[in-house]
């Protein structure tokens, strides 16, 4: 059930705050100084983003550091500031003309709650809210900042590609940014 939803999946959505980081904010006399991201997670993002998998990022917090990353890593759909995620998620679908079965979306609160209801594979992180747990299709054994976008690249690539084959034509050069064929 899980490898059949993983292949259909065209597009996957990552909330920031407890995803794609610990979930901890720091801020200073000038507001948020900083944000820690994983590196093992953008090489995920990267990995979809080479095989024709969109990525899109729906997140309630904006800061500089976030916008940094976004932009480091060609994240195309990028929606900081946002506190209506489901309106995110409809005008991504109409955008890129999927339907809801077509998308993963890959949360840890219960502000994610509206679209993991209706995507297609729904990803909690492994401490994500227990709410949000029982909604998922999916929980990543990582827990969030570590490494849960790689984790669930792998998911979604192993599920649409011989992932062993994948990987090995990466690692010997023949991926030049150009999409990579099944």
């Amino acid at each position: 059930m899980l490898i059949n939803k993983a292949k259909q999946i065209k597009l996957v959505i990552f909330d920031v705050d407890g995803v794609l980081t610990d979930g901890m904010l720091n801020y200073g006399a000038e507001g948020e100084l900083f944000k820690q991201f994983n590196v093992k997670d953008g090489v995920g993002i990267k990995l979809l983003q080479q095989c024709a998998i969109d990525v899109a990022v729906i997140t309630a917090k904006d800061s500089k550091p976030l916008q940094q990353r976004m932009n480091d890593l060609s994240v195309r759909y990028f929606y900081p500031g946002c506190n209506n995620k489901n309106k995110a998620f409809t005008e991504l679908l109409t955008m890129l003309s999927l339907n809801a079965e077509q998308v993963a979306y890959v949360g840890d609160d219960v502000i994610d709650l509206p679209v993991m209801d209706q995507v297609g594979l729904a990803i909690a992180v492994q401490d994500a809210h227990s709410f949000v747990k029982k909604k998922a299709d999916y929980i990543t054994l990582a827990p969030g900042g570590q490494g849960v976008a790689r984790e669930v690249a792998d998911l979604i690539l192993d599920a649409q590609f011989d992932l062993e084959k994948l990987y090995n034509k990466m690692a010997q050069g023949h991926s030049d940014g150009a999409e990579v064929q099944p």
